[in-house]
């Protein structure tokens, strides 16, 4: 952590608009005009392509960017496999899928000197990487920089979902800055290094393997409302020209592998394109809810989805319960009681989350697997059933969610964590028995 990397975050500029075809170059020139690959790119720069969807998928889906380099990313040494830490890919075969209810506190404070990849902590997932389907959950606690060294995920995209401490992100294409209460989009193959702006970090992170996320389909919605494209951040050029030795570290079908460069790889001076990461400010979701009766379901608050082969079934859906003010008539207000075919592994950042009146704390997490039997606990039914119905304003949270098609495997490690919660059921047990038939 520095005080360079926050000045330098306190400072970025952003490009606008979730699914853009944005351009942009840190020296004037350094984009060619009117083609993609001159003969000589301007500046003695290299132009390369970076396709992070199939060359013949239809032009709404497609996503690549062209990128002008001081050197090719084809000039690297070779890799070799390093260690995995506690990092896990799918399949995850280490434990049987298990339907119970689970819980877990905060992960503990990491060793001194834990960066942001050393600190990355596998929850669980499913599908394959090898046939891009699926997901993965993480965590991640991190109290140093990555210096000399950065990462890239070939496996999927990465959902960062920052808890405690803010991070900079200095990626290919430029720089980002991402504090509790945003979320960030790495896309796939997309190389970053974190550095931390406060004196640790602790967040979550979903590793979509699947199709890339997008901005849901708002239907009868109508043309406004959820999450606003214009409010997602892409980054400005900005490039490092340096010779000094680098670490890229490359996961690659479940497994890290290394590779020492002499040269740092965040070298594109400009580029254009649609396959850009973001950053997004999750208070700005615009929620919808009733105005009459009932609690919606909560994909009315999905803020980003990625498709599956089946239309309107999500390989996994980003969700946000952000400030909202409940206003039904003749209605038990927080999250009903529900099982669902989905599964459903929620987080919180900050305050309370309104289903549940304790032992869910910010840093930690909830899994809900498929046709789990879940719902708000005893305390929260009593006090919701009996509260006086006038308009209530929920501003002393901030949770989200991923739900996803498929079980959620939980990781041996997260199985057996010292940090999960083993009296989770009991929250419901205070439950009684109203009936007067």
């Amino acid at each position: 952590m520095s005080e360079q990397a926050r000045k330098t975050a306190g400072a970025l500029e952003y490009l606008t608009g979730f699914g853009n075809e944005h351009s942009s170059e840190a020296v004037p020139g350094a984009l060619p005009i009117g083609r993609n690959s001159p003969q000589r790119a301007p500046l003695g720069l290299y132009a390369e392509q970076l396709s992070g969807s199939a060359f013949t998928e239809p032009r709404t889906h497609n996503r690549r960017s062209w990128l002008y380099r001081i050197r090719p990313s084809a000039a690297h040494p070779p890799f070799t496999r390093v260690d995995n830490g506690a990092l896990r890919s799918a399949p995850f075969t280490e434990a049987v899928p298990d339907p119970n209810r689970l819980r877990w506190n905060p992960l503990p404070a990491p060793a001194p000197g834990t960066d942001f990849l050393a600190g990355l902590w596998t929850l669980g997932g499913n599908g394959d990487v090898t046939q891009r389907s699926g997901m993965a959950i993480h965590l991640y606690t991190a109290n140093a920089d990555m210096t000399d060294r950065v990462f890239s995920d070939s496996d999927g995209e990465l959902l960062i979902v920052p808890e405690r401490g803010g991070l900079l992100l200095r990626t290919e294409l430029g720089l980002l800055a991402a504090h509790p209460g945003d979320m960030a989009l790495i896309p796939r193959g997309v190389r970053f290094r974190v550095e931390l702006l406060d004196a640790d970090a602790r967040g979550y992170v979903c590793e979509n393997y699947g199709q890339p996320f997008e901005l849901p389909n708002l239907g009868p919605i109508g043309a406004n409302g959820l999450a606003a494209a214009r409010d997602f951040q892409a980054p400005v050029a900005a490039y490092e020209d340096s010779d000094r030795p680098t670490e890229v570290i490359n996961k690659f079908c479940g497994n890290l592998w290394s590779a020492t460069y002499d040269h740092s790889p965040l070298d594109v001076v400009a580029w254009h394109g649609s396959h850009v990461p973001y950053v997004y400010d999750m208070r700005r979701f615009n929620v919808l809810g009733s105005i009459s009766y009932d609690h919606p379901d909560p994909s009315i608050f999905t803020v980003l989805t990625s498709p599956s082969d089946t239309p309107g079934l999500a390989g996994v859906d980003f969700v946000v319960f952000a400030p909202r003010w409940l206003v039904g008539e003749d209605t038990f207000r927080p999250p009903y009681f529900h099982r669902n075919v989905m599964s459903e592994y929620m987080g919180l950042i900050e305050g309370a989350y309104d289903a549940k009146a304790e032992g869910f704390v910010p840093g930690g997490g909830s899994l809900h697997n498929m046709m789990s039997a879940h719902g708000p606990d005893h305390e929260t039914f009593d006090r919701a059933s009996a509260a006086e119905l006038k308009p209530q304003k929920i501003d002393d949270g901030l949770a989200f969610m991923f739900e996803t098609r498929w079980p959620i495997t939980a990781t041996a490690q997260a199985a057996g964590a010292d940090h999960l919660q083993r009296g989770y059921d009991d929250v419901w047990q205070g439950l009684q028995r109203h009936f007067r038939g």
